[in-house]
């Protein structure tokens, strides 16, 4: 799936990924290829990015936000971030 991940300042990440884990507000979900069309808000806490063309994982730790999943595409609009 293709992943975004925005800040009201830059875009932080662009890339491929086959799952995210992201911090909801009523707890951690994680959103898998072909994730069933959702809007939630985020709570600060950690995001986790795990697959895609280097099939490694990377951390980030965001303040807040929403996630769009929607035909297989991942957008997550962050009020701040930080990469670990």
């Amino acid at each position: 799936m293709t992943l975004e991940i925005l800040t009201p300042d830059k875009k932080v990440y662009e890339g491929e990924a086959t799952s995210v884990t992201v911090p909801g507000t009523l707890g951690l979900f994680e959103i898998l290829n072909h994730h069933a069309p959702i809007i939630s808000t985020l709570q600060d806490g950690k995001l986790t990015v795990r697959g895609g063309s280097a099939a490694k994982e990377e951390v980030f730790f965001i303040k807040g936000g929403v996630v769009e999943v929607l035909n297989n595409k991942v957008i997550i609009l962050a009020e701040g971030i930080q990469h670990k």
